[in-house]
């Protein structure tokens, strides 16, 4: 859902956030346009969950960064878009140190987004647009329901390109965590 009457900025989502009747909203700004949705059913959570239980797993033992969940992350050059991956990568040298107490002034490496019963497909997708244009790698949009993920990436020309997985196939972590693979299976036979 879209809430239009001003430029919103991070504070204001911040400030918004905070307030006890907005307890069960995720808000999130694209281009000071505020967002909100409430909060994901379970097999959202399910598979959240289980994206960032392999993610933690291989970047624990290398020692490769932070993933987190459900946090907030804005570009470094605005204040007016802040989008909140339900599970994000973020490389060792890129995090901030200390690592936020409040939203992330920097975007991920890697962004994933799990379609809820409360978005669309083409609002993912326009989620996946931001990330990359303000310094994503790779957004994951995966559409439990199907059993389909959608990788987005940023060519050398500047194109957004996506291509479809099914659950027969392995993600790859490919130049942002070298080395991981998914086995979509595994993560859809879990739902």
């Amino acid at each position: 859902m879209i809430v239009r009457d001003q430029v919103y900025t991070i504070d204001d989502v911040w400030r918004l956030s905070q307030q006890p009747e907005n307890e069960h909203k995720f808000y999130y700004l694209i281009d000071g346009e505020l967002f909100f949705m409430p909060r994901p059913g379970g097999l959202h959570g399910l598979i959240a969950s289980l994206i960032a239980h392999f993610l933690w797993t291989y970047v624990l033992e290398r020692d490769m960064g932070r993933v987190t969940t459900e946090t907030g992350f804005h570009p470094p050059d605005t204040r007016i878009t802040l989008l909140g991956p339900d599970v994000a990568f973020i490389h060792r040298e890129r995090a901030p140190k200390p690592f936020p107490l409040h939203f992330v002034p920097v975007m991920p490496d890697l962004a994933v987004e799990v379609l809820p019963p409360s978005n669309t497909l083409p609002e993912l997708r326009r989620k996946a647009q931001v990330y990359l244009q303000h310094g994503t790698a790779i957004v994951w949009l995966v559409n439990p329901e199907e059993k389909t993920v959608e990788v987005w990436r940023k060519t050398a020309d500047d194109e957004l390109t996506s291509e479809t997985f099914g659950s027969a196939d392995v993600l790859s972590g490919e130049a942002v965590l070298p080395g991981f693979t998914l086995e979509l299976n595994a993560l859809f036979s879990h739902a």
